[in-house]
């Protein structure tokens, strides 16, 4: 009976230690959340009442962009800014995302600003965007060299991308000991038939289009000739798009900018191989100073600060530039799609099919939206999301709200497929579009499960309801995902023809998973005109006669619980020890992470019925 007794006391008592365990955990939670809001509140009150500084004297703007460019941050930008410059430290997402379009307005602001005297170009951690996003703001940078105001740019080393922007600079320098990594462009796909034989998982692959690559990993191990030439086509389109660019830049020729990796060899060859030195010869930069040399030319043009001993400057992240008073209420409303379409709401990166409808639903029910712009840089995804966001789109068109598609770097399957009720489709030259097609995945592990010695059965009153990953597929259900994605491909080719004023045909001829930059898109007549942001809204100004234009940005805003909760984990993440990020293999990493974004291999964007429209390896530039 003691022995009993002890047994029931000692159980009792090690549960009241967990459960005070779990009590102290969560008081401690919320008392951990009063406490950072007390800092948010604080910080933001702080942070409105601190006076701009950009008034009463003259400065550079500098632009130390951090991180990449974006059509929108995933997180909400204020706190997002607060929490990642005076609570998390400078390694948080805030210098991984820069919006694009703030970025561009701000340009502006200090082109008209008697403050703002030059702009320095301080591009060391800056990882780059697309080459749409990259001219738009060159565009601004032209303009506000054309109000006499100078930009200067200095770099120890320059990266393709850095030196896209760099380019626009009226001044370039570099690093005696820097270079310059003009190299060009290459895809690099990962293909998994071997691993998936040698596991003996069994990918049942349904599609249709000669160029839908987004299945060749499961297929084959390495990329089918169709494949190939279609790449190599938009790729060197885009190739040749950059260097006709910078070449305008620097007032030389493409060929003289890159005139082939042989006859770089040779150059540095004959010169010891001193890559800085090759730059300046080749013009590639107006001259090679140290970071002292800069700073006292800076200093003749802005002026010596003496409480930041360095030049008069303001970072892009702290200038605030004076906005002028509108009358003009919101009339044209902005909705972004961003990122890989998913079914759902929208979550980091990823466009919510659910998301995206309401928003648009939301312009479509103010009667003060005239017309609504959809700016789309996007792979695609699930096909049910991308046709819950057309749908929406059609009704506002049809209650007579215009609508105008403003192609971003991306633009293809889903992304296409969201377009096709636009009035006027928008596309960068460079922007890559089309990819009409559409594929599912199932892969089945029955094989594999049997290799071990583990086998499954069951009875079904039919064979579609014997679906498992872990038995083979039934005839029935191959020939009902065939059936499904031929007929969705139909309708997506329909709607295409129907939206471009062509017989299904014609569209059927320049898609089958087809992609095309946005100048072979406006020749095939996929899209209306080439253009950026800026005529998109001209465009939507014109269909719905408005004097004036006044942009509404309709989004979703996180809660500053999720906006610090991801803040937190991201710098957690970044300030790992040197010693641990060493024991994670990088190689291991990178396959890790393409994998993960291969639709079929994780199913990630979840579409209901399995089918896909998703171009896979648009956006995997090297």
């Amino acid at each position: 009976m003691r022995t009993a007794w002890r047994i029931i006391v000692r159980v009792f008592s090690g549960l009241w230690r967990v459960i005070n365990f779990v009590r102290e955990c969560i008081l401690n939670l919320f008392l951990l959340i009063l406490v950072l809001s007390g800092i948010v509140i604080w910080g933001v009150v702080s942070h409105d009442s601190t006076p701009t500084r950009t008034v009463n004297t003259k400065q550079a703007l500098v632009l130390n962009l951090d991180g990449v460019i974006v059509e929108q941050p995933s997180q909400d930008k204020k706190i997002t800014k607060l929490l990642g410059q005076e609570f998390l430290g400078s390694n948080s997402k805030l210098r991984q995302e820069n919006a694009l379009f703030e970025l561009v307005d701000t340009i502006r602001h200090a082109k008209n600003d008697q403050s703002i005297t030059g702009i320095v170009l301080d591009l060391h951690n800056f990882a780059g965007g697309d080459q749409p996003s990259l001219n738009y703001i060159g565009k601004a940078l032209k303009e506000f060299s054309a109000a006499g105001k100078p930009i200067y740019a200095y770099g120890d080393n320059f990266t393709q991308a850095q030196y896209y922007l760099a380019s626009y600079a009226n001044h370039l320098y570099l690093s005696p000991q820097g270079a310059i990594d003009l190299h060009g462009m290459a895809t690099n796909n990962l293909y998994f038939k071997a691993l998936l034989d040698k596991l003996k998982v069994s990918s049942h692959v349904f599609r249709v289009g000669t160029y839908k690559s987004a299945v060749e990993p499961f297929l084959r191990d390495d990329m089918s000739p169709a494949a190939r030439d279609a790449d190599t086509r938009w790729i060197t389109q885009l190739w040749q798009s950059y260097l006709t660019t910078v070449s305008a830049n620097r007032h030389m020729t493409a060929q003289q900018l890159f005139p082939s990796a042989d006859a770089i060899i040779t150059a540095l060859k004959a010169n010891g191989g001193d890559t800085a030195k090759y730059a300046l010869d080749t013009h590639l930069v107006d001259g090679l100073k140290t970071h002292a040399d800069v700073e006292q030319e800076l200093t003749k043009i802005f002026g010596w600060d003496n409480q930041s001993k360095s030049f008069k400057q303001v970072s892009i992240y702290d200038y605030s530039a004076p906005v002028k008073p509108t009358s003009v209420k919101p009339n044209v409303a902005v909705i972004v799609a961003n990122g890989a379409i998913m079914d759902g709401p929208a979550s980091d990166d990823n466009v919510g099919g659910e998301t995206t409808a309401q928003q648009i639903r939301e312009a479509r029910l103010d009667p003060a939206i005239k017309a609504i712009i959809l700016r789309v840089n996007s792979p695609g995804g699930s096909v049910t999301a991308s046709e819950q966001i057309r749908e929406e789109l059609m009704a506002a068109k049809q209650e007579g709200k215009p609508i105008v598609v403003s192609m971003g770097g991306l633009a293809a399957s889903g992304g296409y497929w969201i377009s096709t009720p636009a009035d006027y489709i928008i596309a960068s030259p460079t922007t890559l579009t089309g990819s009409i097609g559409i594929f599912g995945v199932i892969n089945t592990v029955e094989n594999t499960l049997g290799s071990i010695g583990v086998h499954t059965d069951g009875v079904s009153t039919s064979p579609l309801a014997d679906i498992s990953m872990t038995k083979a597929l039934p005839e029935q259900v191959t020939q009902m995902m065939q059936l499904t994605i031929e007929n969705g491909y139909r309708n997506f080719v329909n709607l295409v023809a129907q939206s471009r004023h062509k017989n299904p045909e014609q569209i059927n001829e320049i898609g089958q998973g087809h992609v095309w930059t946005g100048e072979d898109a406006r020749q095939n007549g996929l899209v209306d005109a080439l253009g950026d942001f800026d005529d998109a809204v001209k465009k939507a100004q014109s269909l719905a006669h408005l004097q004036q234009v006044s942009l509404e940005w309709i989004q979703q805003d996180p809660s500053w619980f999720d906006t610090l909760f991801s803040q937190m984990q991201a710098t957690a993440s970044a300030r790992l020890p040197d010693q641990v990020k060493a024991w994670l293999p990088a190689p291991l990493s990178e396959v890790m992470t393409k994998a993960t974004q291969q639709p079929g291999l994780f199913n990630q964007q979840g579409d209901p019925q399995n089918r896909y429209a998703w171009c896979v390896n648009c956006g995997v530039i090297n």
